[in-house]
């Protein structure tokens, strides 16, 4: 099947140009180009042989070589034979997920700082664990 570019972006996209089954950078420039660095294809993560479709929400980025040796087996048993339990997050998840941990950190913080030092402590730790929280960066 063929992709436009829109479509291609869009499923590239969808794991921050990371491959949904090694984690590895994915090139897209090198879409469907066998041995170049970070060569990727679209991947079924309920493959075709098994019922799966088309459809935008069955569709992933992988590395070439990854696809193949996915096979048909599940996206899930092909991340654990590299040690990996789910796929990438998209840029707008990672940006959801830094916003929620830097919220986190400041209240955290916040809290440690009352008890330790009253309104000032609070204050301090607040601004102290957001910094904190905010460098914690997700995968």
């Amino acid at each position: 099947m063929g992709y436009t570019r829109a479509e291609l972006k869009e499923i590239y996209d969808r794991t921050s140009g990371y491959c949904h089954l090694c984690h590895g950078k994915m090139s897209f420039t090198n879409y469907n180009r066998p041995g170049r660095k970070g060569a990727w294809e679209v991947e079924h993560s309920i493959p075709r042989s098994k019922g799966g479709t088309d459809h935008g929400n069955n569709l992933r980025g992988a590395h070439i070589i990854c696809n193949r040796e996915k096979s048909d087996v599940t996206p899930r048993t092909a991340r654990r034979w590299n040690g990996i339990t789910r796929a990438p997050l998209s840029r707008e998840q990672k940006k959801r997920a830094q916003k929620s941990n830097t919220a986190s950190g400041a209240l955290i913080g916040g809290l440690v700082g009352l008890v330790g030092g009253g309104p000032v402590g609070a204050v301090i730790g607040a601004l102290g664990g957001a910094a904190i929280g905010n460098s914690i960066k997700p995968k």
